[in-house]
């Protein structure tokens, strides 16, 4: 028994800098992420969450669902709604290091996996904001730690793990069905065939569709109206040219510049190293989607989940390395590695974290990120309809309703409108169109969002009310494109008709 506590005291002190430097990770977004404002997608979110359903039109539940757990702690503080997003920053960096260490890496080895991943662009960002790619990042690490774990141990139980977290993965976000082909891929190109035949594996599948099954049924109720969703905002993304840089984005959202060589090491060590016989699924894993995602033309984010197990692999096969170096070169080499990859953090950090205010002219982020500007604006935007809405005639006043174009105004507007006495707003976005219109069928509207044909199109008279104007002149969707607010009366059609046309995707 001694022996094994002296292993397992071993074990913690060669993971507590792993442990505390998660924790410090945490405490910094904790510490910034109260600084600006929600953003556009995560005001969606807030708004399905506060309708809970086994599925929405433009992601599975299970993020509102932990949104709506955030909301019942901390009501609607900001920094209080984002602690699961930086929790889930915080667990990548920590099984990013326990990765490492089944693989034989040591405190060494943990420490660079760990900084690797910490300093990822897209990393830490699923730490900033409350929405569904810091989940997705973190199942499918979970994913790459369950298969080391049963690589290793031969332990076929793992398959259960495996398929759990698949099945939580899917009700995050649908991607995770390329991490999926990258694994049934590895399955059959490597000895990992023989898990074929075992139970578990099959137990695994049966219980990642059993998790996925109420979703998958609540598209069969709806349609599969999110295929329609995917498909419009794919076509969206290739007409812009949002996904053209897929490859370049590997480089540069997904991994941090300076962590390059560590990750194109760990691919290697995967098909190539001292272990490769054993771990190279772990190469299919990474290999595929990123073929699969090239042929169908995402964006280049998609990947960023699977690039943790790359990290690990660099790092346990770095560390074997400079064990065999002499003693003052081990000093250079860690030391260099460890300065060169917090060189990369800081930058990053620095870029992308809201730490100055908003009208800091050194306030690089806000000037460089989009998402950052994207948060700003949408109390202003909510009190300014609130004195349109004073400014009319009390008539007008009974029975007035609030249109908003996208899913960002109209979660604002609900949000922030209870405040002032608004409505909750109407529009045609995604899940929103679900929530259908005012059993009171309003025919004046204030309506922010849309263009001058809409409106022409849509009502019998509109009258420009008011300018959506952004603090601190920053340049934003709303600032730029949608900046007049209207008055509008009299629909052309009756509302269950013009529902039916209103159905739109954002």
């Amino acid at each position: 028994m001694e022996k094994n506590l002296n292993a397992d005291r071993s074990q913690f002190n060669h993971s507590f800098q792993l442990y505390m430097l998660a924790l410090c990770i945490f405490v910094l977004h904790i510490i910034t992420n109260g600084k600006y404002g929600f953003h556009r997608d995560e005001l969606q979110t807030l708004d399905d969450a506060r309708h809970m359903a086994w599925g929405f039109v433009a992601y599975p539940p299970v993020t509102p669902a932990i949104e709506r757990v955030a909301l019942a702690l901390f009501g609607t503080s900001l920094a209080g709604l984002r602690v699961f997003a930086a929790l889930g920053q915080a667990l990548v960096i920590i099984l990013s290091g326990w990765m490492a260490r089944e693989l034989g890496g040591h405190r060494l080895a943990q420490m660079i996996a760990a900084l690797g991943v910490m300093i990822a662009p897209i990393s830490i960002f699923s730490g900033t904001e409350f929405q569904y790619t810091s989940f997705d990042y973190l199942w499918w690490v979970c994913i790459a730690y369950s298969m080391i774990r049963l690589l290793k141990s031969g332990d076929a139980r793992w398959w259960l793990a495996i398929g759990a977290a698949i099945g939580v993965g899917m009700m995050t976000k649908y991607a995770m069905l390329f991490f999926v082909a990258g694994l049934v891929g590895g399955v059959l190109l490597t000895p990992a065939r023989r898990y074929l035949k075992s139970p578990w594996l099959w137990g695994g599948v049966g219980l990642a569709l059993l998790i996925f099954l109420p979703n998958f049924l609540w598209q069969v109720r709806h349609n599969f109206i999110t295929l329609d969703f995917l498909n419009h905002i794919h076509g969206r993304d290739v007409r812009i040219g949002r996904t053209d840089g897929f490859v370049k984005d590997q480089f540069t959202i997904c991994t941090n510049f300076f962590s390059v060589p560590l990750w194109i090491a760990g691919l290697i060590y995967f098909f190539f190293g001292p272990n490769a016989k054993r771990f190279r699924l772990m190469g299919w894993m990474f290999v595929i989607p990123f073929l699969a995602f090239v042929l169908a033309k995402g964006r280049g984010y998609y990947l960023a989940p699977a690039y943790p197990m790359l990290f690990v692999g660099g790092a346990v096969w770095e560390e074997r390395w400079i064990e065999s170096l002499r003693t003052a070169w081990r000093r250079v080499v860690s030391g260099f590695t460890i300065t060169i990859l917090a060189v990369g953090g800081v930058l990053a950090f620095g870029f992308l974290l809201p730490i100055l205010p908003l009208d800091s002219p050194r306030n690089i982020a806000i000037q460089k990120v989009g998402d950052l500007r994207e948060e700003v604006g949408w109390p202003e935007l909510v009190a300014t309809i609130a004195g349109i809405r004073n400014s009319l005639p009390a008539a007008d006043q009974v029975n007035l309703g609030i249109m908003a174009g996208n899913y960002g105004e109209a979660g604002a507007i609900n949000l922030y409108g209870s405040s002032y006495g608004l409505p909750q707003a109407i529009s045609g976005v995604n899940s929103f169109w679900l929530r259908s219109y005012p059993e009171s069928q309003p025919q004046t509207l204030i309506v922010v969002g849309f263009g001058h044909d809409f409106m022409k199109e849509t009502f019998a008279s509109c009258e420009l009310a008011g300018h959506n104007k952004v603090p601190y002149g920053i340049k934003n969707e709303e600032s730029t494109d949608h900046t007049d607010i209207y008055v509008c009366r009299q629909l052309r059609t009756p509302w269950p008709e013009f529902w039916k046309q209103f159905r739109y995707y954002g």
